[in-house]
């Protein structure tokens, strides 16, 4: 399975229970298109969110972050990775 990273906008003063409340719409959803979504980071600040998830395609995944209600156009695989 591919890697995924994704980038959502739009959160300046989000806090951790509503990042943990995304989260789990994702989880709640993502069999249905073959997607895992792994973990999931917020910077507060900056309005940012960053969600690492592996699935068959990008459009998968932006399948399912569009059904659990926060949608994004940017998205980036991961091919490379070191550790």
């Amino acid at each position: 399975m591919a890697k995924f990273m994704d980038v959502h906008r739009g959160f300046v003063g989000a806090t951790a229970e509503q990042l943990r409340e995304a989260h789990e719409h994702d989880l709640a959803i993502e069999e249905s298109e073959g997607v895992h979504f792994e973990r999931a980071w917020l910077d507060p600040a900056a309005g940012k969110v960053f969600c690492l998830s592996s699935g068959p395609s990008k459009e998968a995944v932006l399948r399912v972050h569009e059904k659990a209600g926060h949608p994004t156009t940017e998205i980036y695989e991961l091919p490379i990775e070191v550790d």
